[in-house]
């Protein structure tokens, strides 16, 4: 079976729009959490969220007619695709275009564009809908943007799995290549859902924190007193290549995609099964087809979106897989990002690949007491971050509708 390895990686979020600056907030504990200035929210539950900050523009990065014919969570990801493209330095130019695809990820697509266009139609009665409304809105255009700016014309499609879309993109993309399918594969995730019905909709939910007073400190994963997640938005973006390609033409490699795997719950259209069933079973698989057993595993990021349910189902999952093993430390960078849905297990990939390369643990900010419904020996790193060898890492994502998908990283 063909090994496949990352060559290549972008990002776009609220604590950084390249790899070194994002990393540096990442390890060193800080929040993206921020009050909410795209729209006046003064009127909802929750009034922040890691957003970018107000000096950040587009307009840095893409030309008009870009931003004009896309929807943000289309930018974003045409942003972070291009830092990952040229830091992986492949030529397009010396390959057949058909070895170079793009399977990418999504929660919601384009509704920010959704949004504006129906108030519009609401406030003038007029329906002069914009003619890129359809195109802005699809969930699939992230990957076609990318692959119609770079000339790639391999496999191309996107995956919809709710908050596990991006970890199902990744896992599309390291089967295809395994199978000889394609040589290169662009993968990630994107969402821009800082918007007025995306946060209306996650409060009716009640899956939001409402900590108006305190945002930085607002996400606290597996701690005593965590009341929701915080929405953050922006993209990430891994080039996947073979191994020996990658070796040929002397890349640089970052670290083996050494396995994922994809189980559904069965239980709950938002809930995670109580006991963790699916997201067990998801780990095991992923850990089986990276030919590896639990004790080899470093590091875990976790799912955890601070969430009163979700994180005590995910923290039995993992003990129930992992036992009480010593090696295995675990974070929540949510506590730092926000949930960022489609795109949420894109940055946490980079996230994990960093923290192989670099032999350090990010931390989960925020969680100053753990429930005591968390198994004894879990071994949650709070506070700072931790230095250790990282071999091997694992990353879960969970998505509403009970999807399940985890990968698994190696160093090379």
């Amino acid at each position: 079976m063909k090994r496949v390895v990352i060559t290549g990686m972008g990002v776009v979020s609220s604590l950084g729009n390249d790899l070194n600056t994002f990393w540096d907030n990442i390890k060193n504990g800080r929040s993206g959490a921020r009050p909410i200035s795209r729209f006046n929210a003064e009127k909802f539950k929750t009034q922040f969220a890691a957003q970018m900050p107000d000096d950040f523009s587009v307009l840095q990065y893409l030309d008009r007619n870009e931003i004009k014919r896309n929807d943000l969570y289309t930018q974003y990801a045409l942003i972070a695709a291009d830092q990952a493209i040229k830091e992986s330095g492949f030529d397009i130019a010396g390959m057949s275009p058909y070895d170079v695809g793009v399977i990418f990820g999504s929660a919601q697509g384009g509704m920010q564009t959704f949004e504006e266009q129906v108030e519009e139609y609401a406030a003038k009665g007029e329906p002069h809908f914009n003619p890129f409304f359809i195109p802005k809105t699809l969930v699939n255009m992230a990957a076609g943007l990318i692959s119609i700016k770079y000339g790639l014309m391999g496999v191309n499609f996107t995956t919809v799995t709710a908050c596990a879309s991006a970890n199902s993109a990744m896992m599309d993309a390291l089967n295809y290549i395994r199978w000889g399918k394609a040589k290169i594969i662009i993968t990630g995730g994107a969402d821009a859902p800082i918007t007025p019905a995306s946060m209306g909709g996650y409060n009716a939910l009640k899956a939001l924190s409402t900590r108006n007073s305190d945002p930085q400190a607002a996400s606290r994963p597996f701690d005593v007193e965590r009341d929701g997640f915080m929405m953050g938005e922006g993209a990430g973006v891994l080039v996947l290549e073979e191994y020996e390609h990658a070796v040929q033409r002397g890349a640089t490699i970052y670290a083996e995609v050494a396995g994922a795997a994809m189980t559904g719950d069965a239980y709950h259209i938002t809930a995670t099964h109580p006991e963790g069933k699916g997201a067990i079973k998801a780990m095991e698989l992923a850990l089986q087809d990276a030919g590896l057993n639990h004790h080899e595993v470093d590091y875990l990021n976790a799912h955890a979106t601070s969430t009163p349910v979700g994180d005590i189902s995910e923290a039995k999952a993992i003990y129930a897989a992992f036992g009480d093993s010593k090696r295995l430390s675990v974070s929540a960078t949510k506590s730092m990002t926000g949930h960022l849905l489609g795109a949420a297990g894109a940055i946490e990939a980079i996230i994990s690949v960093k923290a192989v390369m670099n032999g350090v643990v990010p931390p989960t900010i925020n969680t100053r007491q753990l429930d005591p419904q968390i198994p004894e020996g879990l071994n949650i790193i709070t506070g700072q971050a931790q230095e250790k060898p990282v071999d091997v890492a694992l990353s879960n994502t969970f998505g509403f509708g009970g999807h399940n998908a985890v990968v698994v990283f190696k160093k090379v």
